[in-house]
């Protein structure tokens, strides 16, 4: 494959060698790809004073077929994401979403998972206080939903009634999504959502953005976390969403 060019997102990156970076990408056209900046600690002109977390930009690859390393041999900065970095809250929160999407997305064409991961880097450089967590919530269920496992929210996922809005039921992370008194007492495992938690991920899923009092944001990243635990069967731990989670982040290389 030729040199090609593609907008990208700098998901991850780590110092290599002397003078090199390794970074991961989400690009518009190829999913989230590995790549080798060589000399990018040493040459601004061809990467940019800030090919660092979270940038944003068009990126010049050598893409080889067959190999699961390919060359980065520029990087146009267009947006730096500085606001990220400025607070605790906001990147602890990026790098829990940066961190899933490398998880769950893989090298294929994904253009509707990489509008979700840029809509949600811009929505976190402006979010600030309370609004960070909600932000970061609905970011994740919409990258949840493209990338095909949206919880089954409105009906029973196991017997397919319908269920009344206002109704407190059982989320069952193996059944896929909510569950109908009935078939919560058959079940094992489950987690009480109260009718308005449903309707939070609800309007996460349809693009708008629900209040949240603390303790109910704790309870949503519980959930969410317990959700993609049932989704991630390579038994790794996500460190970055623990630490979001905890409030006890400490910042990656990059």
């Amino acid at each position: 494959m030729p040199l090609v060019v593609t907008d990208a997102i700098i998901l991850h990156a780590a110092d290599y060698l002397e003078s090199s970076r390794l970074l991961r990408l989400a690009t518009r056209e190829f999913g989230v790809l590995s790549v080798v900046a060589r000399g990018a600690r040493s040459s601004r002109k061809r990467f940019g004073p800030a090919v660092g977390l979270f940038a944003i930009g068009q990126a010049q690859l050598d893409m080889r077929p067959g190999r699961d390393m390919h060359t980065l041999t520029g990087f146009d900065v267009a947006n730096a994401q500085a606001a990220l970095a400025t607070d605790l809250t906001r990147f602890s929160a990026a790098s829990a979403l940066a961190e899933s999407a490398m998880r769950v997305v893989h090298d294929e064409s994904a253009p509707a998972v990489y509008a979700v991961l840029l809509d949600a880097f811009g929505a976190l450089g402006s979010a600030g206080g309370d609004t960070v967590i909600p932000t970061a919530l609905g970011a994740f269920w919409r990258l949840v939903r493209e990338v095909g496992f949206a919880p089954v929210l409105d009906d029973c996922a196991e017997c397919h009634e319908p269920l009344p809005p206002d109704l407190d039921v059982t989320f069952s992370h193996s059944a896929g999504g909510v569950l109908c008194p009935r078939c919560a007492r058959r079940a094992s495992g489950g987690r009480r959502l109260p009718a308005s938690a449903r309707a939070a991920i609800t309007g996460w899923l349809q693009e708008t953005q629900p209040t949240l009092s603390r303790s109910e944001g704790r309870a949503h990243q519980r959930l969410l976390r317990e959700f993609l635990g049932q989704h991630l069967t390579d038994g790794r731990p996500l460190r970055a969403f623990a630490d979001w989670e905890a409030g006890t982040f400490e910042p990656v290389e990059g």
